[in-house]
């Protein structure tokens, strides 16, 4: 299933967050959606998952508009992991990875053993059976995180909407949940803050600054030294992994006119 981005802008309080922004995401492919902190990459993902309304433009599931579709068949469409997801209530890891069946039948409706198949398969594969029974509330962030991304998962969604997944995850963790979504035969679309971790999985990166976007390409032709010089304020020395051959970023602060004076 394809997923895609029509001249989508978003508009709040007059004020405009995202403008004209065109990209897609086809059937199985991993696409990072990149820039600096107020780029705009949360508020273009939350009109992907119909948290917002685009202003202007459209968001297409195989050519056909997002919005003239029921709520159930989008969430059986798409799969979403906000930044941040907070709950009052303790619900068990189980109980919470269990909401994401909800697309799949009544809201009143008991759950299968299918159901309880899909649940199970799902916290599996975030490393999480064994939390099955735990309280929520009494997890660490990253545990939290991976939660919700097992809750994802059991939703069975053909789109997979991910906004920083790795927000709170050690580094094992981080590759062992990217790995997983990578392999995963979904369709994904992840705003990521981690350029090395998107240059090692995506298989195209677009570059938002200011709300606008910037740039769109395989990491190796937009991960350019010039590019993170002029939207991340950043010298960056691009460097081959010995395994992957994939492209992985060093860092320097980019010298300012201060800096030459002093």
């Amino acid at each position: 299933m394809d997923i895609s981005l029509n001249g989508v802008s978003v508009t709040a309080a007059g004020r405009t967050l995202v403008e004209d922004v065109t990209l897609a995401a086809s059937q199985g492919r991993f696409v990072g959606l990149l820039g600096p902190n107020g780029s705009g990459k949360s508020t273009t993902l939350r009109a992907v998952y119909q948290v917002l309304k685009p202003s202007a433009g459209a968001v297409l599931v195989d050519g056909k508009p997002l919005e003239s579709m029921t709520a159930r068949t989008r969430a059986r469409a798409i799969a979403a992991v906000a930044q941040e997801s907070h709950t009052e209530f303790d619900f068990t890891v189980s109980e919470v990875v269990a909401m994401g069946r909800l697309p799949h039948h009544g809201l009143l409706d008991r759950m299968t053993a299918g159901d309880r198949q899909w649940c199970d398969v799902a916290l599996a594969q975030v490393g999480l059976a064994h939390l099955a029974d735990r309280g929520v509330l009494t997890l660490s962030g990253g545990e939290r995180q991976r939660v919700l991304i097992a809750r994802a998962l059991a939703q069975q969604p053909r789109i997979l909407v991910l906004d920083e997944p790795t927000n709170h995850l050690d580094i094992r963790h981080q590759l062992e949940i990217l790995t997983l979504v990578r392999g995963s035969g979904l369709t994904v679309l992840a705003a990521l803050h981690d350029l090395n971790l998107a240059a090692a999985m995506c298989d195209a990166v677009h570059v938002l600054d200011h709300g606008r976007l910037v740039a769109s390409g395989t990491p190796e032709q937009v991960l350019t030294p010039p590019l993170l010089a002029e939207v991340f304020g950043v010298h960056a020395a691009v460097v081959r992994h010995p395994a992957t051959g994939r492209p992985q970023l060093l860092f320097d602060r980019l010298e300012t006119q201060e800096d030459s004076h002093a």
